[in-house]
């Protein structure tokens, strides 16, 4: 059985409009299970994107996107929607949380669409913060909670449902240099446990802290090779 989680075979993502915009232009890539990689480029390198079709949130324009081993262009909404639930989890720079609600009421709606019960939703959502090092902030509401805090809410609510692959698009983006540092480390640490990570950054010291770097320009991949090592 393959252990890649995510392949893009010559990707191209056009999008309408005069002249219409090649986002992506012949994308190659694969990311295999227990990696931790970096997508790098400036503004309008297509990492937006990439992360779209990676999350299974768009389909391509031409080539193939492989998530979970389903190719996402010939699947019907209803069973791309499932897919997206089961085999990505998406950490969004905005964390996109509900603030009246509490941390671990938060990280249970990621399982919202599995069909998991209350019960059960509870008890994986008090494991996922637990992992994140949050279970003592798990009943204080999202509004009350610091920037890295939300953060760590954030991805314990893409590891709750256990997916194979988890994005992160810019996941210090929001946050001080010393918490930023922090939800890299946090990051590495899921990573070393078998998490498999896909970090989408314009941030050089973030992209050095992965294992792996791809570069993006003008919807091509540049460059693919071993980043720094842990910053």
């Amino acid at each position: 059985m393959s252990d890649i989680v995510l392949s893009f075979t010559e990707v191209v993502k056009t999008y309408p409009g005069t002249p219409p915009v090649e986002s992506l232009r012949g994308v190659d890539l694969a990311v295999r299970s227990g990696e931790m990689a970096a997508v790098v480029g400036p503004s309008g390198s297509g990492k937006t994107t990439l992360l779209n079709l990676a999350a299974g949130l768009d389909r391509p324009t031409g080539g193939s996107v492989s998530l979970g081993g389903e190719r996402i262009e010939t699947l019907p909404d209803r069973r791309l929607s499932g897919l997206r639930a089961h085999a990505v989890g998406v950490v969004f720079q905005r964390f996109f949380l509900l603030d009246h609600q509490t941390a671990v009421a938060n990280v249970a709606d990621g399982l919202l669409y599995r069909g998991v019960p209350p019960r059960r939703r509870k008890a994986a959502a008090l494991e996922a913060l637990d992992r994140v090092g949050l279970s003592g902030r798990a009943g204080h509401p999202a509004r009350v909670l610091s920037g890295g805090e939300r953060q760590r809410v954030a991805i314990a609510r893409a590891l709750v449902g256990r997916p194979a692959l988890v994005l992160a698009d810019e996941p210090t983006g929001n946050l001080d240099s010393a918490t930023g540092d922090r939800i890299l480390a946090l990051l590495h640490d899921l990573n070393a446990g078998g998490v498999t990570l896909l970090v989408i950054t314009h941030d050089a010291h973030v992209a050095d802290a992965c294992g792996r770097r791809v570069e993006l320009r003008d919807g091509r991949i540049t460059a693919d090779e071993p980043a720094g090592g842990r910053a």
